[in-house]
């Protein structure tokens, strides 16, 4: 740094002022220091700087290993959001969840030195790892996950998934139909438990009959089976399923079964992920908006951080319901 700011011709403080961001100092002497980091291919050293500040902007996130949209949209938006807060994210991904995987992973970031640890915790065997931990830095969760919210001590930060269901069985109600199906994701995964939850609240509030749920897998191929069960035998009017590949599957099983998505029966998925536009017909969804989840999330990190670590409710994102045609016309 010494030798940037002799290179420009300012004060070692001013070279500082630059690499910080300071707004008190004149753009051609921004641009002078600037030119002269170029020039000397100047960089920060990270780790005297952690050693100063007691920091090393760096957080340690753990997530399952998994490419379903979910997990996948959460991990993105946080790490996108934690660079533009001026945090570098370290990421573990873990197979299978244990308490023994668990305490291998913390103490792979605590000898990196890292602020605070991020759990997206999705599913029960997460939560039942996460449950025991005890470390020196705050932990923050992503997660639906009822019992890990009121955990002591813990941040919590996710996406309303019963509100979303509400909205997308309240949708397909507002079109006239005085029963919706709903085909579940796995139970042992919280989103899927809420949406569950949600549908029924939504059903029982309208003071109409429950349908007993189907209970499927996350994939098309769990929706496309649903499907043409359901089309053999006595199709429901409308259907809301707990993600978009279910719905997908379902609008395969009724096209080759004859069966007229958005006419003789009407579909809402959840996610909106990338192309349930063009689904045939496009798909009507609950969209979640990861980069907002991203940016609460630090928020919480910060929270964290600060010694605030009381927390009366979760910090949850509201989703939005998308209409397109499969839910009618």
């Amino acid at each position: 740094m010494s030798d940037v700011a002799q290179a420009a011709g300012v004060s070692h403080q001013t070279v500082s002022r630059v690499l910080n961001g300071h707004p008190s100092v004149r753009p051609e002497t921004r641009e002078r220091v600037q030119d002269a980091i170029a020039r000397l291919g100047y960089r920060r050293n990270s780790a005297a700087r952690a050693l100063v500040t007691r920091r090393s902007d760096t957080l340690g996130v753990v997530t399952p290993a998994s490419a379903l949209y979910g997990p996948t949209s959460t991990l993105v938006a946080f790490e996108e959001a934690a660079r533009e807060a001026g945090w570098y994210v370290s990421v573990a991904t873990m197979r299978r969840f244990t308490a023994d995987s668990m305490r291998a992973s913390v103490e792979h970031f605590l000898d990196q030195g890292v602020d605070a640890l991020v759990v997206i915790a999705p599913t029960r065997e997460v939560a039942q790892a996460v449950s025991g931990l005890d470390v020196p830095v705050p932990v923050v969760l992503i997660s639906s996950a009822l019992e890990l919210r009121e955990s002591v001590g813990v941040l919590s930060v996710g996406v309303d998934q019963r509100l979303g269901a509400r909205l997308a069985t309240r949708h397909l109600l507002a079109r006239g139909h005085e029963s919706v199906l709903h085909v579940a994701g796995p139970q042992d995964w919280f989103d899927a438990q809420d949406r569950l939850a949600g549908w029924r609240e939504e059903c029982e509030t309208a003071g109409i009959d429950v349908p007993a749920p189907i209970v499927a897998g996350w994939s098309a191929d769990a929706g496309y089976q649903v499907g043409r069960e359901l089309a053999a035998g006595v199709l429901p009017a409308a259907i809301f399923a707990a993600n978009d590949q279910l719905a997908l599957g379902l609008e395969h099983a009724f096209w080759d079964a004859g069966v007229r998505v958005g006419q003789d029966v009407a579909i809402v998925g959840f996610d909106d992920e990338v192309g349930s536009a063009h689904y045939l017909p496009p798909l009507t969804t609950v969209r979640q908006d990861f980069g907002r989840l991203g940016a609460l999330a630090i928020d919480v990190v910060r929270q964290a951080l600060a010694g605030e670590t009381g927390q009366e409710a979760p910090r949850l994102v509201p989703p939005e319901i998308v209409v397109r045609r499969s839910s009618g016309v």
